[in-house]
């Protein structure tokens, strides 16, 4: 419960780096405001989830909406903290400590993309590349304090990385920059330094399919026509983290129908 209240109040201040990284405004410093007014909020004001249910939705001083993003992000971000520590079910060694965390910036980050493409169509590189960054660091503290990835499977996550950009990159240049950006390829490098394979494997086929089935229900309901813009972004991070989660059970469940298990 207090690792899902943290993610609450971690996903408040998500919501903060994303409104103000669109603005090109420092969300380190400076007090929350309403987007509405610009009135500074008390801190009745910035209880994640329960201010929004206390204030029906609506802010305080000027009375507009608020956008459902803000309680939605913070629930998102809860539920991904807690489901982190139900799937690790980490114990109070170093290691186990040292891999939640990681896997919690992740899910940050991952986050932060999800929402900045989804609204804005555009994949803010900083956060991408702090991902990778955040990535190398693990694995070289995972491997040389705790013994924890062989050298091949190290390889194994950086060929997955090459070669997952390798295959955006040719999308993105064989289309003329018109089927996807080249954020895209950044956020598939990063998928594959995260998730290995065969993992990389069931998140592209799932980011492929989820955005040809979504763009097909949108065109049938006149949302989008076949040269509509389509943030990709939101499939991948989303992929990515089911992947993390749940991607080996679908592999073995998958192998064991074709009867290999």
């Amino acid at each position: 419960m207090l690792l899902f209240i943290l993610g609450l109040t971690i996903g408040s201040f998500l919501n903060c780096v994303i409104y103000r990284l669109e603005k090109d405004q420092s969300f380190i410093l400076g007090r929350s405001f309403c987007p509405s007014c610009n009135h500074v909020l008390n801190w009745q004001d910035l209880i994640p989830l329960l201010s929004f249910i206390s204030l029906k939705g609506k802010c305080r001083y000027c009375q507009k909406p608020i956008s459902r993003q803000y309680p939605l992000v913070e629930l998102l971000t809860g539920a991904l903290f807690l489901l982190n520590f139900l799937i690790l079910s980490p114990s109070l060694s170093a290691f186990d400590l040292l891999r939640l965390v990681y896997y919690l910036i992740v899910s940050c980050l991952l986050i932060v993309i999800f929402i900045f493409d989804l609204k804005y169509y555009l994949i803010p590189d900083q956060f991408v590349y702090s991902a990778i960054a955040v990535s190398a660091v693990w694995y070289f503290a995972s491997s040389f304090f705790f013994s924890f990835y062989t050298s091949r499977e190290i390889f194994n996550f950086i060929y997955s990385a090459i070669g997952s950009a390798l295959f955006f990159l040719s999308i993105y240049l064989l289309t003329r920059k018109k089927g996807m950006g080249f954020g895209d390829v950044e956020v598939a490098f990063f998928m594959g330094l995260l998730l290995g394979f065969p993992n990389i494997i069931v998140a592209l086929f799932l980011a492929f399919f989820s955005g040809a089935l979504v763009g097909i229900i949108l065109m049938v309901f006149n949302k989008k026509t076949l040269k509509s813009e389509l943030a990709f972004g939101p499939f991948l991070t989303a992929a990515t983290l089911f992947s993390l989660f749940f991607g080996q059970s679908l592999i073995d469940l998958y192998l064991g129908f074709l009867g290999y298990v």
